[in-house]
């Protein structure tokens, strides 16, 4: 990292850590101020913000032993201003969660069968070679479908193209044109093509747009409304904290670079939705209430498909067992600068929503801090 991006996150420093204490629990007194560093399950979590792997995070933790509400970090790097606990965020592939639900609705109104054959609803787009994929497969990640061609192979490359925008049409018959990865049913690979052509089935089936029937069936009814689609802006509407990338250089140095402003008109109904950690604690609550998708087709949302090897993934969420035997459903995003996730028991004795401001969003590694927010959130 670059002379001046150390000078930038050195003064920012000083001001994020007294700027965004963690709350302390419902009912709980103020504690002493030599206290101040563990107020809710483990301050510690947040502690330091901004450093090399994040500049703010947001936090809502919630369930049966109570909450607490955090925030750290720091607006911007250039002001050094506190992070906005409320400021809206890129909630990436958190999005998938809400189509999988819409998709869930349509299907218990008899619109959308899950075993049924994506083509026989989209054959104008869905060739014949992939004419054995199930909608249900859609969901679960087991279509076999590869994914579509982006322009570019490095972070610089797609720097350059981030205010391409892009049709999920065309974005499906790229990723079709190509061989299958894996028959149908028999392998679990986590992508975004396959709700991509969800997205498409949800505007085919319902004759209205994507977006309008997120809004209808789940925003709307559920009050969401820091939640919205960005379509082909590139800007976050609203008060909202900036978002960091690192890029490396030519010399084998690197720099941090603000990448708030970026299409995502490639994720689409796979990544695109703008939210607020108190709107998403709001849908997961719903959500795991059956408030969203009511009766056995809820079932889908907490089970993963049998007989694939290795298979974590359910119908918009990922099955996960904590190493003291608890079983967690969550699902997670990343779009540049932004890290989130929503996670919870399946009883919601423990619910985490975050937004972490992550230097390597995209990066194959968890980023540190929201490592740290979730065991911390999750201790026993």
């Amino acid at each position: 990292m670059n002379t001046r991006t150390r000078a930038l996150l050195a003064a920012a420093l000083v001001l994020g850590v007294a700027a965004g204490p963690l709350a302390a629990p419902a009912g709980a007194r103020e504690p002493a101020a030599a206290s101040r560093a563990h107020i809710g399950p483990d301050a510690a979590a947040l502690a330091g913000l901004p450093d090399d792997d994040a500049t703010a995070a947001l936090v809502r933790v919630g369930g049966t032993g109570g909450s607490w509400r955090g925030s750290a970090g720091v607006h911007d790097l250039r002001s050094g201003r506190p992070a906005d606990p409320a400021g809206r965020f890129r909630a990436g592939s958190v999005t998938k969660v809400f189509t999988a639900a819409v998709v869930l609705q349509l299907a218990g109104e008899g619109k959308v069968d899950l075993d049924g054959y994506v083509r026989d609803y989209l054959p104008d787009l869905i060739p014949a070679a992939y004419g054995k994929v199930k909608v249900r497969q859609l969901l679960d990640h087991t279509h076999g479908m590869p994914g579509a061609d982006v322009p570019g192979k490095d972070v610089h490359d797609w720097y350059a193209h981030r205010f391409d925008v892009r049709d999920p049409r065309a974005t499906v018959a790229s990723a079709t044109a190509k061989e299958r990865v894996a028959p149908p049913g028999e392998v679990q690979r986590y992508g975004n093509i396959g709700y991509t052509v969800a997205g498409l089935l949800i505007e085919r089936v319902s004759g209205d747009r994507y977006e309008n029937q997120v809004a209808r069936r789940i925003l709307r009814p559920l009050g969401l409304r820091g939640t919205y689609f960005p379509g082909a802006s590139p800007r976050i509407r609203g008060p909202h904290n900036h978002g960091y990338q690192v890029f490396p250089l030519a010399d084998g140095a690197s720099e941090l670079r603000d990448v708030t402003v970026w299409g995502v008109t490639e994720a689409w109904a796979a990544g695109d939705l703008v939210s607020t950690t108190a709107d998403l604690e709001r849908f997961l609550l719903a959500l795991f209430r059956g408030e969203v998708v009511r009766g056995p087709l809820l079932k889908e949302m907490f089970t993963v498909p049998a007989g694939v090897p290795g298979a974590t993934m359910s119908a918009g969420l990922q099955r996960y067992e904590a190493e003291d035997g608890r079983v967690l459903w969550l699902k997670t995003g990343g779009r540049w600068g932004y890290n989130t996730m929503i996670a919870a028991t399946g009883d919601l004795s423990r619910t985490l929503v975050y937004s972490v401001n992550s230097t390597d969003a995209k990066g194959l590694e968890g980023n540190p801090v929201a490592e740290r927010i979730t065991r911390a959130a999750f201790a026993r």
